[in-house]
C-alpha cells in the first residue's frame, strides 16, 4: 500500500493491534512531521497521537527522538497495549 502524507511517501512498517487508519493520520500529521524519518501514532483514550522520531544516523537525532528509543517510548508514553503504529518516510529518488 502506498501511504502519502504531506507529499512524502512512507511505509507502514508496524502495525500493531491494526492501530492505523489512514485517514485519521493525514487529518492529524502537519508539515511539522516532514522532517522526521519517522511517525508514530498511538491511541489514547480513543484519540490518536503522533510523535516524529529521527533515524540513528540523522544528525538531528537526540536521546529522546531516535528510533531505536521507540520501544522504551511506547512502553514508558503510552497507554499499556494500546493500539500502535509506525510509519518509516521513503527516500526520495
Amino acid at each position: 500500500m502506498k501511504i502519502i502524507i504531506n507529499n512524502n511517501e512512507y511505509e507502514l512498517i508496524k502495525n500493531y493491534k491494526d492501530g492505523f487508519n489512514l485517514d485519521e493520520v493525514i487529518s492529524l500529521a502537519t508539515d511539522y512531521f516532514n522532517d522526521y524519518d519517522y511517525i508514530v501514532g498511538d491511541y489514547a483514550y480513543s484519540k490518536l497521537r503522533l510523535k516524529g522520531f529521527y533515524a540513528d544516523t540523522n544528525k538531528k537525532a537526540n536521546a529522546i527522538n531516535k528510533i531505536s528509543t521507540v520501544d522504551e517510548y511506547i512502553n514508558k508514553y503510552c497507554a499499556y497495549e494500546c493500539r500502535h503504529f509506525i510509519l518509516k518516510k521513503k527516500e526520495n529518488k
